[in-house]
């Protein structure tokens, strides 16, 4: 056989065969990627997972997976894994090969380094013929994602106002009749409810009596943050680790008051990624589903400004919040915010402020 028939045959089954890695490639080739947990504090380590299979008789000899992935996390060494690492997103690359009717996991450590909601919404697959001469690439979508909180920060570090939220409220400035807690029996007296007769002490003393109800403190702590690093902010925040130190420090109160079984809500001028950019809300609430969901809408804040917070403190006045401890976490106080929380504290509110700056705490109450 002359030398120009095997160049003519070498030719043909070049083509050939990368027509056909070409055209069915890519078919029955599946991924999927998932985190091992669907929230973490900051700090924390998790696994990221990634499957990925070839589900037909014909092989894949190369094929090279490509990932884009916020730098808040940070990927630990691994064997056949190529990171760019950017300010904001780091590309990942692996090249890898798969025989047929096989299937492929890999398991990556993963430090969280920053609170944030971290989504991974797509991946590039890109696989070729042996040769490595015809190459074709698919997008494929794909839904996970990782709610990082705030690492709470210790609580000596932001010297908590003691008087309103430990043990059994030293100060009870809100005291409401409790009719779970009965503490005994009195004479009846004119206006008393016929429900609350204690018929077993009437029939001993021969005289009407009635329970006699505890007190309990109605309590609510609400927590707001500004997200304005300095009083002539625009709109652009410069210094997003004082507005990270805030949301930490709300995190701290939010587990410390919950902790003591007192109603905690959240509020800041900030946005969701989820949402319009419209401040963002919280109603007190008790337990640790409460918690749970406080914990989740600060991963999901951006920071950026929805409003000036000095508007969103008067919002808080209109909407008539009452009888609650307020705790102002913010880098300054301007003088319309002092304004703002003038009237909070007229509704009948304690508002103690906590600068992030200066980390130093200004109390006084209602």
């Amino acid at each position: 056989m002359s030398i120009h028939w095997i160049l003519f045959v070498a030719v043909v089954l070049v083509f050939l065969q990368g027509y056909f890695f070409r055209k069915y490639g890519q078919k029955k080739l599946t991924y999927e990627r998932f985190f091992s947990t669907r929230s973490c504090y900051a700090g924390e380590e998790v696994e990221m997972v990634e499957r990925i299979a070839n589900r037909k008789l014909l092989p894949v000899p190369w094929l090279r997976l490509e990932l884009l992935i916020h730098a808040g996390l940070q990927f630990q060494s691994q064997a056949n894994l190529n990171i760019d690492s950017g300010t904001l997103f780091q590309n990942h690359r692996s090249l890898f090969s798969l025989m047929p009717y096989t299937q492929m996991t890999r398991r990556h450590k993963i430090v969280c380094l920053r609170r944030g909601c971290y989504r991974l919404s797509s991946a590039t697959l890109t696989c070729g013929d042996v040769l490595g001469i015809y190459t074709t690439s698919e997008q494929i979508a794909v839904d996970a994602e990782l709610l990082v909180f705030p690492k709470p920060a210790p609580l000596e570090e932001i010297g908590l106002p003691s008087h309103s939220w430990q043990g059994d409220f030293t100060v009870r400035r809100w005291i409401v009749d409790d009719p779970f807690m009965i503490a005994g029996v009195r004479e009846y007296r004119f206006g008393d409810p016929m429900k609350g007769i204690n018929w077993k002490a009437t029939a001993r003393s021969g005289k009407l009596q009635v329970h006699q109800h505890d007190f309990t403190a109605d309590h609510r702590v609400m927590i707001y943050v500004n997200v304005e690093d300095h009083e002539k902010m625009w709109s652009q925040v410069n210094d997003e680790e004082l507005i990270e130190r805030g949301i930490s420090y709300a995190a701290a109160i939010a587990h410390e008051t919950i902790a003591q079984g007192i109603e905690t809500g959240f509020g800041t001028n900030a946005y969701s990624i989820d949402a319009p950019k419209e401040p963002v809300r919280v109603e007190p609430e008790n337990g640790s589903g409460q918690l749970t969901y406080l914990l989740e809408t600060m991963a999901r804040l951006v920071i950026a400004r929805s409003i000036p917070f000095d508007a969103f403190l008067e919002e808080e006045a209109e909407r008539f919040v009452t009888n609650a401890d307020i705790v102002v976490v913010s880098a300054y106080v301007s003088e319309k915010m002092e304004r703002a929380i003038a009237r909070l504290r007229s509704n009948g509110n304690s508002v103690s402020i906590l600068y992030t700056r200066e980390s130093s705490v200004e109390q006084e109450g209602a």
